[in-house]
C-alpha cells in the first residue's frame, strides 16, 4: 500500500467513487465502491510512479513527510 494521501468521492456525473492522489498530477481512479476506487488507484500510483520514473520526471514525496518536513519535525 502506498504512502500517498487519497482522497475519495461520490461523483454523480460518473455515478461511481473517485479516487485521487494530489501530490501525483493526473493520478485518478474511480470504482463502484470506496473499496474498489481505493484498490485500483493503489495500481495507479505504482503506474504513475514506474512512468514517472522511466521518463526521469521528478517524483514528489508522499504529503504526510511534506508537512512534517515543513512544521519542523
Amino acid at each position: 500500500m502506498s504512502k500517498y494521501e487519497v482522497l475519495i468521492y461520490w461523483s454523480n456525473d460518473d455515478n461511481c467513487f473517485i479516487a485521487e492522489v494530489p501530490a501525483l498530477p493526473g493520478c485518478m481512479s474511480d470504482g463502484k465502491s470506496k473499496v474498489e476506487a481505493l484498490n485500483n488507484i493503489e495500481i495507479i500510483i505504482e503506474e504513475w510512479l514506474e512512468t514517472a520514473e522511466m521518463l526521469n520526471r521528478p517524483i514528489p514525496e508522499p504529503s504526510y513527510i511534506q508537512r512534517r518536513i515543513a512544521s519542523g519535525e
